[in-house]
C-alpha cells in the first residue's frame, strides 16, 4: 500500500514557477517592496504569494521580523538552487522573443557620475533612440555592488578593480571591459604661472590633483616605452570624481592624470587642458562592468554594446598636440 501523502507534500507539487521567480526577485532585492516595484505588482499580492509558496513548501524561507529582510538558512538554499533556473528560463523567453521582437522594459544601470557625464548625454540619447521600448533607470550614487542586494541593477560598471566589491554575491560576474592610457594633464593657465615639468622627477614641485590625500596615492607610476619611474607627487586639494578633476585643473589648480577615450574629449576641450609630459603615460585605468549573473538579458547586451565603441581608445589625444 502506498503510503499516505502529508498535505504538505501534496501542495508542493503544485508550486508554481511564477511563485519561485517571485522568491528570487525578493531574496536578491531583500526587500517586499523593491522587489513588488520591479514586478509591477502590489505589495502585498507579493507578500501572499510568498506566504502560499512557504506553506506549500512546509518551510519559512524569509525572515521578516529584523529591520532588513533576511533569509533562512532553508531560504539560501532554496535561493542558490532556483535563482539559476529562473535567469535560464528568463533568458530563453527573451530570446524567443528577440527573433520577433526588440528589448523591451526596464533597464536598471549604475556607473559613476564621472563616467556618467562623459557617456549619457550623447549615449542616452541615441540609445533610447535605437530602442524606444527600453526605459532605463541610471544610479550615480557609487554604491558598492554588495548595496545591490536592496537595489541590484543588471549592470554595473566602475572605474578600476578596487571600486568593484563582488565578494557579496558569489554568483555576480565581474567583467573587465575596457582598459584606458591615462595621460597627465594641466592648464594653459596653470602652465603659465608654474613652468611646465620636462621631466617626470619634475611633478615634485607641481600641485597634482590626486584621488586622494593618503600616503598610497602620492605616487604616480609614469611609463614611456622604454623605460618607468614611480615619482612623489603632493598638492592641497584631491577627489575621487575624474570630472571634478579635469574642471579643477582646468581653473589652473594643478595637474591632474586623466584616462582618454573619445568619449572624454568634450571635458578636455571644455576646461582647455593641454597633455603635460606627452611621452609619458599613467598606469592605464580599467573599466569593469558588473552583472547579476553570466546570463545576460537582451537589454543588458544591447546597452554593452552600443557603449563599447565609445569606450575604445583613440588612436590618437587631441590635447597631445
Amino acid at each position: 500500500m502506498t503510503p499516505q501523502t502529508s498535505a504538505a507534500e501534496q501542495d508542493a507539487h503544485h508550486v508554481q514557477l511564477n511563485d519561485i521567480a517571485l522568491f528570487v526577485e525578493v531574496a536578491r532585492r531583500k526587500s517586499f517592496s523593491l522587489a513588488a516595484r520591479a514586478l509591477d505588482m502590489p505589495t502585498s499580492t507579493l507578500s501572499r504569494r510568498i506566504n502560499q509558496l512557504e506553506q506549500a513548501i512546509g518551510m519559512r524561507l524569509i525572515n521578516r521580523n529584523t529591520r532588513r529582510l533576511e533569509l533562512t538558512d532553508a531560504g539560501s538554499v532554496y535561493l542558490q538552487r532556483c535563482q539559476g533556473l529562473i535567469d535560464e528560463a528568463r533568458l530563453a523567453h527573451e530570446q524567443l522573443l528577440a527573433l520577433s521582437d526588440r528589448p523591451k522594459g526596464r533597464l536598471s544601470i549604475s556607473m559613476p557620475y564621472s563616467l556618467a557625464i562623459w557617456l549619457l548625454p550623447e549615449a542616452l540619447r541615441g540609445f533610447t533612440n535605437q530602442y524606444p521600448e527600453l526605459d532605463c533607470e541610471f544610479d550615480l550614487s557609487m554604491r558598492s555592488s554588495s548595496d545591490s542586494h536592496g537595489t541590484p541593477y543588471d549592470v554595473i560598471l566602475r572605474f578600476g578593480r578596487d571600486q568593484v566589491d563582488a565578494g557579496a554575491d558569489v554568483n555576480a560576474v565581474v567583467q573587465e571591459v575596457q582598459t584606458l592610457d591615462s595621460y597627465l594633464y594641466a592648464s594653459t593657465e596653470y602652465l603659465e604661472r608654474h613652468g611646465e615639468p620636462r621631466s617626470p622627477a619634475d611633478l615634485a614641485q607641481h600641485q597634482c590633483l590626486r584621488t586622494a590625500i593618503d600616503e598610497a596615492y602620492s605616487h604616480w607610476n609614469l611609463h614611456n616605452g622604454v623605460s618607468s619611474m614611480r615619482v612623489h607627487v603632493d598638492g592641497h586639494v584631491a577627489g575621487n570624481n575624474i570630472s571634478v578633476m579635469g574642471t579643477l585643473a582646468g581653473l589652473g589648480m594643478g595637474i591632474t592624470r586623466l584616462p582618454y577615450c573619445p568619449a572624454l574629449d568634450p571635458v578636455i576641450k571644455r576646461n582647455s587642458l593641454h597633455r603635460v609630459l606627452p611621452d609619458w603615460t599613467v598606469d592605464p585605468m580599467s573599466v569593469y562592468a558588473v552583472f547579476p549573473s553570466n546570463l545576460l538579458p537582451a537589454k543588458t547586451r544591447a546597452f554593452m554594446e552600443f557603449i563599447m565603441p565609445m569606450l575604445k581608445p583613440a588612436d590618437e589625444d587631441p590635447a597631445a598636440a
